[in-house]
């Protein structure tokens, strides 16, 4: 069965569940307490997963069963009617951003038809290397920075000074972020959230780096996946070992640090879609706002099939929404100060 119908983008219908996550967590921001986000956000968007039409299975959530109430590895989500599908959820891309008042923050669903999915088990961490369209056919994650640099930046008609590298400010990436600098290139260094760090590479508009480089999470590599096969670019990963325990399970499903996982590989066929919402401001995306009777979000979705890339900024009720009776709690909590 399709995963679209020709008449209907699932994408538009998971972007009710990317709201609400934002609108649900929102209130949390500055708060201090990132459990307390994550709650809010995978309470709402699990909520509205299940109005969607689809058979859907959470591939890449929250953990596995006895770890993640809910959105856990493997959970059945949606209707029941519909096409069957793979759902790749990050309720809030950005915890730590977002309780911390920081931006930058977003609630991320992908979906692709059922078994198209990479799934990571105990792979932890992968090297990644994104790129837009203009240098999809060239990167390659096995050669050595120096070329992979400097063919994106010929493939973009830049010098490797007017280059932008975007990764992860991690201690495992600081041997990458000196050999990036020793080339002469520019550097963005983001705190959270790699998955906007890819788009900033290949999204029409907001290109705010060249190419993505750096060890980040492995759940988040498939979500990007389905990004990047909206947007036309190019992305490969390989595994990236925290210890000898993480080899040895590694090798046990065939994959050694020699592994080079395509873009095909993480997310089969073109017949996915992308939607986020921004939960604190961003480059991409703002975050979300409250108004005392209404709420402002700004979200972005794309399918796979058809290459469209949409912007829906909304402005929700707050009473209409407490008055549909769901078991969302969209309301501020009043006190007096």
């Amino acid at each position: 069965m399709a995963l679209f119908a020709q008449d209907k983008n699932l994408a538009l219908e998971l972007v009710r569940a990317t709201e609400a996550a934002v609108m649900a967590s929102g209130r949390k921001f500055g708060g201090g307490n990132k459990n307390e986000v994550d709650r809010a956000a995978v309470e709402a968007m699990r909520y509205m997963l299940h109005g969607v039409a689809m058979k859907g299975v959470i591939v890449i959530g929250e953990g596995e069963k006895d770890e993640a109430p809910m959105l856990y590895n493997g959970e059945p989500v949606g209707s029941g009617d519909g096409p069957e599908m793979d759902i790749a959820v990050d309720p809030i891309d950005g915890t730590r951003l977002m309780a911390n008042g920081q931006g930058g923050a977003i609630a991320v669903i992908a979906a692709a038809e059922r078994g198209a999915m990479f799934s990571p088990q105990d792979l932890f961490y992968l090297d990644k290397i994104v790129t837009g369209p203009e240098a999809a056919d060239a990167i390659d994650i096995q050669a050595p920075i120096k070329y992979n640099v400097n063919i994106v930046a010929k493939a973009k008609g830049k010098s490797i000074q007017d280059t932008t590298v975007v990764m992860l400010d991690r201690p495992r990436n600081e041997k990458l972020r000196d050999e990036v600098r020793k080339l002469g290139a520019r550097i963005r260094l983001i705190g959270d959230g790699d998955v906007l760090g890819a788009l900033m590479t290949c999204l029409p508009g907001h290109e705010k780096a060249d190419l993505l480089l750096g060890s980040g999470g492995s759940p988040e590599a498939v979500i990007t996946a389905c990004a990047i096969k909206c947007l036309g670019g190019a992305m490969q990963c390989r595994p990236y070992f925290r210890n000898a325990e993480d080899e040895e399970k590694a090798r046990a499903r065939g994959l050694t640090r020699e592994t080079v996982l395509t873009l095909d590989d993480l997310v089969k066929g073109d017949n996915v879609c992308f939607a986020a919402t921004g939960g604190s401001d961003g480059d991409l995306l703002k975050g979300v706002s409250y108004h005392g009777t209404h709420i402002e979000t700004h979200s972005l979705c794309m399918r796979g099939k058809t290459g469209t890339i949409r912007y829906i900024n909304a402005i929700h009720s707050q009473k209409k929404l407490s008055e549909m009776g769901s078991s969302i709690d969209y309301s501020p909590n009043v006190r007096e100060i």
